[in-house]
């Protein structure tokens, strides 16, 4: 007979700096090795150039994935015109002689507003997409054809920041799904000589900023000396724009069979609607999701996620097992 896995000792969110040339499972694999276990993922990858947040979920917080998906992201990127490359960044081969443009400010940034909304968006071949199971950075590395369909995705804020020579810097704010790499190549490719990305920092996924984010050697550091944990933001302190409700014992039972419940209005506390210096405009992309709800034990627990189903009746939707 086989045995449950092992709880994780830790559950909760993980902002780690990734330094660039790591790629986000090199992190992942990273922090598996100094927390003592495995039960740990991340909540959107970054690309071996990228540097800056990589939020990881530990534990139980792996769960709660989802919620997360439709996160806003923030960056900061420098695009090098002159030629493009055939990964659309500063670790391809150049696909041209470098024509070493000079660049107008006010031309560029007209350029950039272009892409400001809702756009069609063809994803990089070097990328994870997959096709046909398969995914396109391998069919690309073996030189064979990738055809990737463009995909509707955001941008919320495109913004020149300064221009060096033929290099122009922006911050980018920009919905799920969103290749920076593709933004670069696409810019160079209206622009006329060509371009790709050459330096990229990500400062924020939603409320998880780059102020908060550890340097793997810091958190290698704090693991040797017993301090891994006081790294991690605990589950309670998750999803913080949800409003929130603490349950009695009777209804705690119903909540952990995933039963339907109701709640009197004076006992759901409003989420917290501003947002940490530094995170994104708003949390979330895409279009509008239900009103959720966390739900918390009387011991302070988080014990589940709610959506409504009729005024003041609620139906788990996610619901996080007992801690041991």
């Amino acid at each position: 007979m086989s045995r449950s896995p092992k709880p994780a000792p830790i559950d909760g969110i993980l902002v780690v700096d990734k330094p660039r040339g790591k790629t986000s499972h090199d992190v992942v694999e990273a922090v598996r090795r100094m927390a003592g276990f495995r039960q740990i993922g991340h909540l959107g990858t970054l690309d071996p150039l990228a540097t800056g947040v990589l939020v990881l979920a530990l534990g139980r917080a792996t769960r709660l994935a989802r919620f997360y998906a439709g996160r806003r992201k923030r960056y900061t990127c420098a695009m090098r015109f002159g030629y493009s490359t055939d990964t659309y960044d500063a670790d391809g081969e150049p696909l041209t002689d470098d024509s070493a443009p000079t660049l107008d400010a006010a031309q560029v940034q007209e350029l950039a507003d272009k892409f400001v909304g809702k756009i069609q968006q063809a994803p990089p071949p070097f990328s994870a997409k997959k096709i046909h199971g398969r995914p396109a950075h391998e069919l690309a590395r073996k030189n064979k054809p990738v055809e990737l369909a463009p995909v509707e995705v955001e941008v919320y804020e495109f913004q020149l920041t300064e221009i060096e020579g033929s290099t122009a810097r922006f911050t980018v704010e920009c919905g799920a799904g969103t290749y920076i790499r593709s933004l670069a190549h696409d810019m160079g490719r209206m622009q006329g000589a060509g371009a790709h990305l050459a330096q990229i920092a990500r400062t924020a996924v939603g409320e998880f900023t780059l102020d908060r984010a550890v340097p793997l050697a810091e958190l290698a550091e704090d693991a040797k000396a017993g301090r891994f944990a006081e790294r991690v933001m605990p589950l309670e302190n998750l999803l913080p724009e949800l409003p929130r409700a603490t349950v009695l014992p009777i209804v705690e039972k119903r909540v952990r069979h995933g039963a339907k419940f109701t709640l009197p209005l004076a006992q759901i506390e409003p989420g917290q609607t501003t947002a940490a210096q530094g995170a994104t405009a708003q949390l979330d992309s895409g279009e509008w999701k239900p009103s959720r709800l966390r739900v918390f034990s009387q011991q302070g627990q988080l014990i589940a996620i709610a959506e409504p189903v009729v005024p003041r009746t609620y139906q788990p939707i996610l619901v996080l097992d007992a801690t041991p």
